[in-house]
């Protein structure tokens, strides 16, 4: 892409090395600029654009809540709209009788979970039990709480100073086991090391452990030893730890399930979910917590000590329950599914042999390539290349939109991109795709 030669007006972007595209619009899985030059959204915007743009329920939805009260606050007032949709949501939630805080972003549904969960600890008479375990490579989030958790160095490393103490383990990423073990060998030493980071850190003072099911942006859709799950919930149960799934990428749909965690048959205590919560409409997250630790803080403090001004926000529980109706009555769940797995043999028949690609992995629609200068060796690329930016950069040119990110190999080096469409994406739609998409590699390397 081209380079900046000054700001364009006031807006104060966060990536600043490059010019963007004036956007018009945006219908489907597409999106047209000013030119009308037409987009593939192959990863629904950063993985959260499940039902496609333009879709007029939930336009309709947004304007008569937005029309009727644009706002209530949640200390004063309930609504139609904040039931119906809880109740809803409720029905596909892999939680025993869950109840639901919501606000406006990933970062704050993993802030929401990890109060709660230092609450519920000390409601129950755990009081120094502070600490959250997390895994390196991961993601949870720009807050500062949600940052600490957060185990990617390079996001990390200039508010360092800032971030609470946050013990982190490795993450279950096979293709680069970081115990230079093979599964199913490897006796999950993966899943062990939780274990270990609550011996030394001391089980008394362990609040909670969280993690997403498949790993987002940081490994690109690395999915987890189907034993793996299962064992991290026997540990926490064991040493008293709550359990956070962060479906904060993966919920709604995206890894072919309602939440990916159902995979493993494993029941969270807290769940966080966004993205696709509100499909791109409204900026809408969600903190899923069961009742029984709600009347456990409801019988200690008596209250959540927590908030914020646009949670519950009623524009918000419109979009929300619109967008969970689509999926529901467009069988977009099972679409996510069906299509992955037609992704997945295509990504697989056209990238399998490649020279450059070492692993393709993924699950439902939401599938990574991790590239290598050295297939045998799995050597990644020198970060100065930058191999992932230029081909995410080719890839743009040509009218595809993909989500690339670095750092997977060692915090530093490491190339790969994620493939994350809406789930209403067509065969057509797919195989365009995956032959930009390796137009883009060719241009690159």
């Amino acid at each position: 892409m081209m380079e900046y030669k000054e700001f364009h007006g006031h807006v104060f972007y966060r990536r600043m090395g490059h010019a963007r595209p004036m956007l018009s619009h945006g219908e489907g899985v597409y999106l047209i600029d000013a030119d009308g030059k037409r987009y593939i959204d192959a990863s629904g915007g950063p993985v959260l654009v499940n039902i496609g743009y333009g879709v007029p329920e939930v336009v309709e939805a947004m304007t008569t809540q937005a029309t009727a009260a644009a706002y209530l606050h949640a200390t004063m007032f309930t609504s139609e709209v904040l039931e119906d949709y809880s109740a809803a949501l409720a029905e596909v939630t892999p939680l025993e009788n869950p109840r639901f805080f919501y606000l406006g972003s990933g970062s704050e549904a993993v802030e929401t979970a990890i109060k709660f969960a230092r609450q519920v600890q000390v409601d129950r008479g755990e009081t120094q039990r502070y600490l959250v375990i997390s895994r390196w490579h991961s993601y949870h989030g720009t807050t500062l709480g949600a940052l600490a958790v957060s185990g990617r160095p390079g996001l990390r490393q200039l508010y360092q100073p800032m971030l609470a103490q946050t013990p982190h383990i490795e993450p279950p990423y096979c293709y680069r086991c970081p115990f230079n073990l093979t599964h199913p060998g490897c006796g999950l030493r993966c899943a062990h090391a939780l274990e270990e980071a609550i011996k030394i850190n001391g089980q008394e003072t362990i609040s909670a452990f969280i993690a997403e099911p498949i790993s987002g942006a940081s490994l690109a859709a690395a999915v987890p030893p189907p034993e793996y799950w299962p064992l991290i919930r026997q540990i926490c149960d064991h040493y008293g730890l709550l359990l956070i799934a962060d479906e904060v990428m993966t919920g709604f749909g995206r890894a072919g399930l309602w939440f990916a965690i159902s995979a493993w048959g494993v029941e969270p205590d807290i769940m966080t979910m966004a993205k696709g919560s509100g499909g791109g409409y409204f900026p809408l997250s969600i903190t899923a917590v069961k009742t029984e630790d709600v009347k456990t803080i409801r019988a200690g403090h008596g209250d959540f000590v927590h908030g914020g001004t646009f949670s519950h926000h009623p524009v918000g529980m419109a979009v929300g329950l619109a967008v969970l109706r689509y999926l529901q009555q467009h069988h977009l769940v099972e679409a996510a599914r069906t299509q992955g797995e037609k992704l997945a043999l295509k990504l697989r028949a056209a990238f399998g042999d490649h020279p450059h690609v070492g692993d393709i992995r993924g699950q439902g629609l939401m599938w990574g390539l991790e590239f290598v200068a050295d297939r045998a060796g799995k050597a990644p690329f020198p970060a100065r290349q930058g191999i992932s930016k230029k081909i995410g950069d080719a890839a743009f040119e040509r009218g595809l939109i993909v989500y690339p990110s670095s750092g997977n190999a060692d915090g530093l080096n490491g190339d790969q991109v994620m493939i994350a469409p809406p789930f209403i994406v067509t065969d057509a739609q797919l195989d365009d795709i995956v032959g930009l998409l390796g137009e883009a590699i060719a241009a690159v390397i």
